[in-house]
C-alpha cells in the first residue's frame, strides 16, 4: 500500500471513530436535557439537590461534543490536504510533517517544531 493510500486509509478510520464518538456524546447529551427536563424540579438545577451535578454533567458533555467536533474538522481539514497533495507538508513552515507525526496523528496540519511554537 502506498503511503498516501495509507495515509487515506488512517484518516478514515479516525474519521468514522470521530462519527461515532459524536453520535454517542449526542445521545448522551440528549438523555441529560430529558432526564433533567422530566426531573422533579422541572429542570431548575438551582433548586435540585441533584442540580448541580446535572448541570456539571450537560457541560461536560458539551465540552466533550465541541472537542470531537473540532476534532472532525481537523480531520476534514487533513483530508481536503491529502487530495490536494499537500498532506506531508507543514501547514506553516512547508516542510514535511514526518511519518511518524502523521501515523501517531493523521489529522496533524503542522510540523512537530511548528506545533511546539504554537502551544
Amino acid at each position: 500500500m502506498s503511503e498516501l493510500e495509507t495515509a487515506r486509509v488512517r484518516l478514515q478510520a479516525v474519521r468514522d471513530e470521530t462519527l461515532r464518538r459524536i453520535a454517542e456524546l449526542e445521545r448522551e447529551f440528549a438523555g441529560i436535557v430529558a432526564s433533567a427536563a422530566e426531573g422533579s424540579s422541572g429542570g431548575d438545577d438551582e433548586h435540585d439537590p441533584e442540580g448541580a451535578t446535572i448541570a456539571f454533567e450537560r457541560q461536560h458533555i458539551a465540552a466533550l461534543l465541541a472537542q470531537a467536533r473540532s476534532r472532525l474538522a481537523a480531520i476534514e481539514a487533513a483530508s481536503r490536504k491529502l487530495e490536494g497533495g499537500s498532506y506531508f507538508r507543514c501547514d506553516v513552515c512547508g516542510e514535511p510533517i514526518g511519518a511518524e507525526r502523521l501515523a501517531a496523528r493523521p489529522a496533524a496540519l503542522t510540523c512537530v517544531r511548528c506545533a511546539a511554537r504554537n502551544t
